[in-house]
This record gives C-alpha cells, structure tokens and sequence, in this order.
C-alpha cells in the first residue's frame, strides 16, 4: 500500500461551509461502521454516505438489529473519537484491494471493488484498527467530532434494489460542538409537532391512502388552500404578462425522445399503450409547451413571450422515498417557459427573480440561491453551456445577488438557478428555479422571424416559483404550524352560538360574514360553549366569534383572535363589519 502525501481527500475546512459539513458527517460514518465491527464482527459493510443532514451507514447483521442496539453503538462511537485518531490515505491497485477484502470477508466491498476498470488506484482510509474503501473527503482527526446522535433504524435495499438483499440502515447526526446537537435535536421535536402529514390529518386538509401510494386524496380545507395559492400565483402572473395554457397529461413517446426525456428522464416515467402507440404519462410540463409553441408562427414583436401552465405531473418515485406532499407521485408544477432573443435573456432573469423574491417575501421565507453547472449527461454544445452559464451570473450580479455554485448539479439541457427558502425553524427546501435553455429549442425546431425578416432561434427559460404546489403546502403547514395566516386559512372564522337558542342569530352573522367573502364555518352542535372554543382552537382558525343573548340584543358579536398573548386573544364586543375590515385590511380578502 502506497501512503498519500499532501492529499486533498482529507480536508481542513470550517464546519459550516458545504465541504465541512460532508467531510465531518462522511467521517462520522466510519466511526460508526468501526464502532458496529468492534461490537459485532461479523457484520458486513456496506456503504456510508454524507447526507443532507448527518449520515447513514448499511450494514448486514447476523442478528435482527434493532433501535434498542443503538446505545452501545453511540457509546462505542463516544470511545472511538476519544482515541483522536487521525486519518491515514493509503492507494492499492485493483487486484491488491481485491485480495485484501477477500481476507476482510466484505462480499459488498468487493462488489463495488470488482466493477472499478482494472487500472483503477482505489483510495482507502485507515483510522486505528479499522480501514475503508472510499473516495473521501474526510477530516484530518476523528477528535474534532465533539457530538455525535444516532436517530434511527430502517431498512434498505443493497443499491437502492428491490431484488437485492435487505440491509439495516442507521442513521446518525454528528456536531463540532455539543450545543449543535442540542439545537439540533430541539428542532427535531419541533419538526416532529409540525410534520404536515400529522397536521394534514388533524385539520382535515389531506390524507395519503393505500389505494394510492404517493397520491394526495384533498379534502374541502385543503382543496381552498390549494387554490388559495393557485388564484394568488394567477394574479401576479396575470399582472406580469403572462399567458396560461393547458396541455395534455399524456403524450406520445415520439415526443419524450425528441425532448430527451426518453433517454435522460426515463426511469422516472410512467408509460402506457394505447392502440399501439407507447405514450408516457408526462413528468413535466416543457415538451408539451413546445408543440404550443410551435402551432402558428411567431415575430419578434412578440417577445418576451411569457406562457405558464399549471399542470399536474407525475413521476415513478421509489416507495421508500415518499413523504407526504414533500415527495409524491403527483402534484401540480407552477411551471412558466418564457420565449426571448438573446438581448433580453438578463432581463428576464431578473424579472423572474424579482417575482420570486415577492412571493417568499409575502410568506416570510428567506433565501439563498444556488447555481447548478453542467451534469454529467448534458446535451448541448460546450459553447452554449458556457453562454447560459454566464448569462445566468450577469443576471444575478447584476441583481447585487449572493449566490454559491452548486458543481454539476444542473438540468440535462441547461444550467439553473435554484432559491432555497428558510422556514420558521431553520430549515431550508428547494422551491424555486431559473432554468436557461437553449437546447429544447434546438430539438423542437423553434423559430421566429426576426426584424431582419429572417428566421432565428429563440432562448427559453423554465422556470417554477412554487416548484410544486403541492409540496410548498406541505412546507408551508410546517412553517406555520398549522396557523396559516389570515389570508390563507381555510376557515378564517368559526362562529359560536352559546346555545340553541342563539342559532338563528348565529346564522344570521355567517350569513352576513358569507356575503362579504369571509370563509366562515358555524359550530351548531349541542355541546358546552368551552368545549367549541377548545375545538377551534383546536382547528387553529384564526377567529371565534362568540354570540349570546347580549350580542343578540346589540346586533353584535363577540370575537376572539388565535394570534395574540392570553390576556389579549379576547377582543371584545363589535360590530360584525368591524370584523370584516380588519381582517381585509390584514390582506384576508388575498390583496
């Protein structure tokens, strides 16, 4: 074995930066498969990744592994940092790396040793008694880890295969600092409380069943919050010239081929026949735009042509990687494909910026934005590459915009422009996206005449403000808790007869708040008044409205609001047009 010098595979860089984190939680792995071969030498490795949050390692017991066997494994993982054990780099030739995992007994390790070209240097990393085929990057010493947590147990196919052999999953979280793993832990619990799958259920927005893995059923509450946010995404679209259209949910596959989706995206595409004709079920809106494109022609007088579509995708995820609306089978993209010459690519850019950033501004979301450079299965030239990318930069410096490279993270066709919005408990998701594409219209054939009177090529950008509808709900309930803000409730106001005698006045005020375009429900049911104002509160809505003999008497309600300190939630008594005004003047009638 041949030792490393002045290697890049192990890397001194702070925590907090991209790099840092995968290093740290990468080397946490190897803590815990030397920790889990301590303890049980007979497990087998499998692999252990860096992932967004922490890392995971498969392993192959002999035994069934359990949560309850976690302890020992943390405590083990406690020791071996303890130790301050530096990491060595070693290189063996293929043949050399086989022989030695064939004395290690690794059947996994040798799989993935095996399929490397022949010619291959396989980097391995050695901390004490144990050693790791991998690639890195790691941290120099395993010392620096201060906090370590492993938070669950799960099952999962060798390489993601159903037809391989299952393998124990264990998940861990791993911090320089102990006050890190506190914090983090902290908004575990919160995230827990808020899990919009729970909430969907409690309030009565959605539900996921068995007779469709993967496909939101939407129930009254939740179909207004959808279209609450669909009519709010019309109404700035409309305001900023574009035009909606409608394509259809199933098209042929002579269409995917020509888009490359057949080729790039195929996997992730359900396919039907219908009268001997293969057809795909579309994953995304684009190609179908396309042929709207091009069924008249087009002038450059025209342009920018700014045409959205909310249409409803679906997409063959994994079983495994489903999770309520946050990863689902279908859902409806808020897509947009805009059509433009070359001297209006930044401008358009940063109006698209600009219509983002005042719609997370309107939820409270701050961001980042990430740029995303050319995959590895990119179609296109090295020239238009190179020109979207810079034409993406231009856009956004010139917006006095921070932005980080995300390397060969972007779209078979294009570079991209991803904003990552932070949620009330730290968290960030990926929601929005600028993609510059100049290769569709290359596919497709799109032209346009120019003031030359010739034809030319237009440049497209994708581009989704939302991302997903569907899934930005889902964020949005655990941004909020569950308390969306007054705009946005489904039931804006629950009002509540203290008894049967005050129905008929009851019915009156809805029918008052109805007429004024307040999303109101009444509770009419034979119970205590206490027990309705828990259930509201309950239901989260954000006014109660209380009528009794003296609002009877005054014409009157009485109100309680959701969202204030328990000494001010009660407001009084006013008239029921009081009401109204506040909650349009709060932005309750979606202005």
């Amino acid at each position: 074995m041949k030792v490393l010098q002045n290697n890049q595979v192990v890397m001194d860089v702070p925590f907090d930066s991209k790099e840092g984190k995968r290093a740290f939680w990468h080397s946490s792995a190897h803590v815990l498969a030397q920790a889990v071969k301590r303890l049980y030498p007979a497990a087998k490795c499998a692999i252990g990744p860096a992932i967004e949050n922490g890392f995971y390692y498969d392993f192959a017991f002999d035994f069934p592994f359990s949560e309850e066997h976690l302890n020992a494994v943390e405590e083990e993982m406690r020791r071996i940092v303890k130790e301050s054990l530096s990491l060595q780099v070693y290189e063996m030739s293929k043949e050399v790396a086989i022989v030695y995992m064939e004395e290690k007994q690794e059947p996994f390790k040798l799989e993935l040793i095996r399929e490397l070209p022949d010619s291959a240097r396989i980097t391995f990393y050695r901390q004490g008694d144990y050693a790791e085929f991998c690639s890195g990057p790691h941290i120099q010493n395993l010392s620096q880890i201060k906090a370590i947590k492993l938070l669950s147990v799960a099952g999962a196919y060798w390489r993601g295969d159903e037809h391989n052999q299952m393998l124990t999953r264990i998940y861990g979280i791993s911090f320089p600092k102990f006050s890190m793993l506190e914090e983090y832990l902290h908004q575990l619990e919160e995230a827990k409380a808020r899990d919009h799958r729970k909430l969907g259920k409690e309030l009565e927005l959605f539900a996921l069943m068995e007779e469709g893995p993967g496909l939101p059923f939407y129930f009254p509450k939740g179909l207004i919050l959808k279209n609450l946010l669909i009519d709010y995404w019309r109404s700035i679209h409309a305001r900023e010239g574009y035009e909606e259209i409608s394509t259809p949910i199933m098209l042929t596959r002579e269409l995917w081929e020509k888009s490359g989706h057949w080729e790039h995206y195929r996997d992730n595409m359900y396919t039907t026949n219908v009268d001997n004709i293969d057809y795909a079920i579309k994953p995304m809106n684009c190609p179908g735009g396309m042929l709207v494109y091009k069924s008249k022609p087009h002038s450059y007088k025209e342009f920018p042509m700014r045409v959205g579509e909310l249409g409803i995708v679906h997409r063959a995820e994994k079983s495994g990687t489903l999770h309520g609306l946050m990863r689902a089978r279908c859902f409806t993209q808020d897509d947009a494909h805009i059509f433009m010459r070359k001297d209006q690519v930044q401008a358009e850019i940063q109006g698209v910026m600009r219509l983002i950033d005042e719609v997370y501004s309107k939820f409270g979301f701050p961001y980042k934005i990430e740029l995303s450079t050319r995959p590895e299965n990119s179609i296109g030239s090295d020239e238009d590459w190179a020109l979207a990318i810079s034409s993406l930069k231009a856009a956004v410096e010139g917006m006095g915009k921070s932005y980080s490279i995300n390397e060969g993270d972007g779209a078979f066709y294009g570079p991209k422009l991803d904003f990552h919005v932070k949620d009330s408990i730290g968290r960030t998701w990926q929601c929005g996206t600028i993609q510059l594409d100049f290769q569709l219209p290359q596919r497709f054939e799109l032209d346009y005449v120019g003031e030359d009177g010739q034809k030319h090529r237009p440049i497209m950008l994708h581009r989704v403000v939302f991302g997903s509808i569907d899934r930005f709900l889902g964020i949005l309930i655990e941004h909020y808790a569950g308390k969306f803000p007054i705009w946005l409730a489904p039931v804006q106001i629950k009002v509540l007869p203290v008894s049967d005698r005050y129905l008929d006045y009851a019915k009156e005020i809805l029918s008052e708040l109805q007429s004024a375009g307040i999303r109101v429900e009444l509770d009419s049911r034979d119970e205590k008044l206490g027990y309705k104002i828990r259930e509201a509160r309950m239901d989260k809505v954000p006014y109660m409205i209380i009528v009794g003999e003296k609002e009877q008497r005054n014409h009157s309600i009485s109100v309680r609001q959701r969202d204030a300190e328990a000494d001010k939630q009660d407001m009084g008594e006013m008239d029921v047009m009081n009401l109204v005004a506040l909650i349009q003047e709060n932005g309750g009638d979606l202005k």
